[in-house]
């Protein structure tokens, strides 16, 4: 590949990463999922093209196509379309679908919601999206904060964005569903019945819920934890949620 044609590849996925109707897909995995559910392909690359398609014969087979259809690449060429190059030597750029959160919050039928208010780390958003598609949650939204679109949250989720309606949203839309938020001072889970297609509400790592969403909120609990425990990693307070509603 010339150096021009090179500078084109790499300029196009750096612009990607700013791009909101666009997605980077980092790996091997979340191209899996992506793809799975649904994902317009703009472009793959790969390289190592070999060992690549060797992996993906044992964990996706059905991606062979795919991967075979792939631009291969020079590691030099491949270290240059992310900061941290994908150990799989996998990486594509897709299409985000669209997502209408004003239907989601607004019909009453699917299973819970999960809102996360202002988070910061990509990697905990994308976690909590790989546990809520688990799940069968009916969505994820982060109320402002990081996008959970971004290319380190799409890693954390392994590109499981696609499985269900995930978004940043400015406010939250109006709604008859009954908000749960997870508060220190709250009553303790498993004293409590999580009513069916609630929101369940979970704040930033630092500083928790703000006091507006609380004002909102239909009940307060918390997850009991051992004492001298002070919090959890917030896609495991996301997976414990999810699934005590489910028990």
């Amino acid at each position: 590949m010339s150096e021009p044609a090179r500078a084109t590849l790499a300029e196009r996925f750096h612009r990607a990463r700013r791009d909101p109707a666009l997605a980077v897909l980092e790996g091997l995995h979340a191209l899996k999922h992506a793809h799975r559910f649904g994902a317009e392909l703009l472009e793959v690359v790969v390289t190592d093209a070999p060992a690549v398609l060797s992996l993906a014969a044992r964990v996706a087979p059905y991606l062979l196509p795919v991967l075979r259809a792939a631009r291969s690449v020079s590691d030099v060429v491949f270290g240059s379309l992310a900061p941290a190059p994908h150990a799989t030597g996998v990486i594509a750029l897709a299409r985000r679908p669209p997502v209408d959160a004003r239907a989601v919050f607004g019909s009453e039928s699917g299973g819970a919601i999960v809102l996360l208010e202002r988070p910061t780390q990509p990697a905990n958003i994308g976690a909590a999206v790989r546990v809520a598609a688990a799940a069968g949650a009916a969505g994820l939204f982060a109320l402002r904060g990081e996008d959970p679109w971004r290319p380190a949250a799409l890693r954390g989720g392994a590109g499981l964005q696609y499985a269900l309606p995930v978004a940043r949203i400015a406010d939250l839309p109006a709604t008859d569903r009954a908000i749960v938020a997870f508060d220190p001072v709250g009553e303790p889970l498993d004293r409590i019945d999580l009513p069916a297609g609630c929101i369940l509400a979970f704040g930033s790592e630092r500083s928790g819920i703000g006091e507006a969403l609380l004002a909102r909120a239909a009940a307060r609990v918390r997850i009991p934890m051992r004492e001298g425990v002070s919090s959890l990693n917030l896609a495991t307070a996301v997976a414990v949620a999810l699934y005590s509603l489910e028990r």
